[in-house]
């Protein structure tokens, strides 16, 4: 009974890794699409020239 037990350490370790390597391999391309779009947003407005007050 001792043998199995021992047994099911590896198994277990197998399984937790499994599922961590399904989590990190996931498909996250839904979001860099709103961050490429966020980043074009602030491009744009960083472009804009302002008339506001020139402290320099």
């Amino acid at each position: 009974m001792g043998a199995l037990l021992w047994l099911l350490i590896p198994l277990l370790a197998a399984f937790a890794a499994a599922l961590w390597s399904s989590w990190t391999l996931r498909n996250r391309k839904s979001g860099d699409v709103a961050e490429l779009a966020g980043y074009a947003r602030f491009r744009a407005a960083m472009e804009k020239e302002h008339s506001g007050s020139d402290a320099a």
